[in-house]
């Protein structure tokens, strides 16, 4: 038994290894009040510096599972523009990413009487992505020398629709191919763009309601291997004055297996005064099940330094 676990860990990992390289490992971290992390064209949407921590802790009781710390902020430029950045440090075994991104977001207006509006946005990266050896046993394999990383630039593109309580986001991550110099091509995929539609409908009964109902969902295509993943969101939120806070579930799947997801997850937060925590437990569905209890993330975030904006695109 001991060797089958052990088998499926190298299995997953190695399938993971190859998915960590694509971008910052995409949960449900969006859902805690924190879309930009997701696409660059929420930069400068609101009347804050919205700064967001994200935690990340998969596969709990799992030795050597991915783990992930991330740090996010975005402001608004002017009345029509926003910029922000994200800095990450993610480990999945001994193989390690870190890196950063730099986003740029304009806003349009189409028609402000019907609340229409239209963003557009481009994200410059630099991630390295590192094999760490230290803690291999070479038995006199010559092959095994030296930690392998990678230095890789690349470019992000998204746009924005709103209309109303409406929203539809379209990205395309990772758009230049990867540098090979250090890596074995045959086993090492040079195509990292992702594809990522997110869709969702703000519900009031009555606009002045303290209730709303916030279904969603996210789409995400991998061009390399095509695979795609699909989640289905659904958020409960109770406002109290400027405050507020929610409940909520998220199922996600492999668009070829509806029928089996790869986790379901609660999440919960609040938002008093200018501080933010968000907390989802994510419960994993596939055959890890019977040696991790799933996956702890966690939110924390800080507005700052209100500035009121004259055009309603960055409200």
């Amino acid at each position: 038994m001991k060797r089958v676990l052990i088998s499926l860990i190298i299995l997953i990992n190695v399938s993971l290894a190859k998915g960590q390289e694509l971008t910052i490992p995409q949960l449900s971290q969006y859902l805690s009040d924190n879309p930009f992390i997701m696409s660059p064209t929420y930069a400068g949407i609101g009347d804050f510096v919205k700064v967001r921590m994200n935690g990340l802790t998969q596969w709990v009781g799992v030795k050597d599972a991915p783990d992930t710390q991330s740090l996010s902020a975005d402001v608004r430029l002017g009345n029509r523009s926003g910029i922000g950045m994200v800095l990450y440090n993610d480990s999945n075994g001994e193989t390690k990413q870190r890196g950063g991104k730099v986003s740029f977001a304009h806003h349009l207006t189409i028609d402000k009487y019907d609340e229409q509006y239209f963003s557009f946005a481009i994200a410059f990266s630099l991630n390295q992505f590192r094999i760490d050896i230290e803690n291999f046993d070479p038995n006199g394999d010559l092959g095994i020398e030296n930690d392998r990383a990678s230095n890789n630039p690349n470019f992000d593109l998204g746009t924005l629709y709103r209309n109303g309580s409406f929203y539809l986001s379209l990205n395309v991550g990772n758009i230049l191919n990867k540098d090979f110099k250090d890596f074995n091509p045959i086993f090492e995929p040079n195509k990292l763009r992702n594809y990522a539609v997110y869709a969702g409908y703000q519900y009031k009964k009555h606009r002045k309601d303290d209730f709303e109902i916030e279904p969603s969902v996210f789409f995400q295509y991998f061009e390399n291997d095509g695979r795609s993943i699909t989640d289905i969101n659904t958020k409960f939120k109770w406002y109290d004055m400027v405050d507020y806070y929610y409940a909520g579930f998220t199922y996600r799947f492999l668009n070829d297996q509806f029928g089996t997801p790869l986790y379901v997850a609660p999440v919960i937060g609040l938002k008093k005064g200018d501080f933010y925590f968000g907390y989802s437990y994510q419960v994993i569905m596939n055959e890890i099940l019977g040696y991790s209890s799933g996956t702890h993330i966690i939110t924390l975030g800080i507005d700052l330094f209100q500035g009121i904006s004259n055009c309603t695109c960055t409200y």
